[in-house]
């Protein structure tokens, strides 16, 4: 079984990344074989800082391989090393429907909140199933908000194998439902475009500051709160803490009791020491960014060993190979 998926440097990685990606990545890495790319491309549809893009896709290499990707079991690369994923993109783009576009989910909410429409952002479908067709995947991790694409590459898949004959593998989503929307700080998914995010290495200052600014109702600590299970800071803190404790926290902010301030330290502490051994790693990689260089370039070489065989199995089915 062959697992692919990509996450995009456009910004620094949060802890939704985290437990919405790349943690089921890396525990994916004994279940099969693994292709994890820095989806830089797809960046281009919300950045156009070129130094920051560069920036940020180092720091992804960084922060996956310091939180358990091992390069020996999974193939790790850069997407834009392999310019196979931009003719891929366009050869199945002349058999995607525009209908098929315009009805993702993901286009029509950036529209919605005043994302600039461009060609990037309303054919983002296309090259994320190219992303999954190029290189044979069966699976595809994936966050609900992704489920959608997953689905459009299936569709965009068999109508080609319908039109030129059996040439893509048909891959089917894999969603977490229990980690797959971390929420951010103000309650909406945790997302870069939000402003709302805990960096997954993030300076302890100012990620204590960002914790302890969760806002909170106007309810006092004697208060009970039925509806503790809907408070953001015990949504979390169930990703960072021991079971045990977070259901303490739970229940005594149910019954009343637990005053807010006490409930956001106790959650800036579980998350500083959850990623301890993590930011620890990370350091001895930014000391060593030959290795991480190494890591980008083997895992480029090992994908295209996959990418140029499917590719030209497309070019060959449709006519532009021999």
């Amino acid at each position: 079984m062959r697992i692919l998926s990509g996450i995009q440097p456009s910004g620094a990685l949060h802890i939704g990344n985290y437990f919405g990606m790349m943690k089921p990545a890396i525990e994916l890495q004994s279940q099969g074989e693994c292709y994890y790319f820095i989806a830089d491309y797809h960046s281009m549809t919300s950045l156009s800082d070129a130094a920051e893009r560069r920036r940020n896709s180092r720091d992804v290499a960084l922060d996956f391989l310091a939180s358990g990707l091992d390069p020996q079991k999974s193939v790790f690369f850069r997407q834009s090393d392999l310019p196979e994923v931009t003719e891929l993109t366009w050869i199945i783009g002349t058999l995607t429907p525009m209908g098929l576009l315009e009805r993702a989910h993901s286009y029509k909410d950036k529209l919605a909140k005043g994302v600039a429409a461009n060609f990037g952002l309303f054919a983002y479908p296309v090259l994320m199933a190219s992303d999954i067709l190029l290189y044979d995947s069966n699976l595809v991790p994936v966050g609900k908000d992704q489920k959608q694409h997953v689905e459009m590459t299936r569709d965009i898949a068999i109508k080609f194998n319908q039109t030129y004959g059996e040439t893509f593998v048909i891959p089917e989503p894999a969603i977490r439902e229990e980690v797959a929307t971390v929420p951010g700080l103000d309650g909406q998914k945790m997302s870069k475009s939000y402003g709302n995010t805990i960096e997954l290495f993030g300076e302890e200052k100012a990620m204590r500051k960002r914790i302890m600014s969760i806002v909170m109702d106007s309810r006092t600590p004697l208060e009970p709160k039925p509806d503790a299970d809907r408070n953001v800071a015990i949504q979390l803190l169930k990703l960072v803490a021991p079971k045990e404790v977070a259901v303490d926290y739970e229940n005594r902010l149910r019954t009343g009791g637990l005053g807010y301030g006490d409930l956001k330290k106790t959650l800036f502490e579980h998350y500083w020491n959850h990623f301890a051994a993590a930011r620890a790693r990370r350091a001895e990689l930014v000391a060593n960014r030959d290795y991480v260089d190494q890591v980008l370039r083997d895992g480029a070489e090992r994908a295209r060993a996959v990418a140029s065989k499917v590719l030209e199995r497309a070019r060959v089915a449709c006519g532009l190979g021999d």
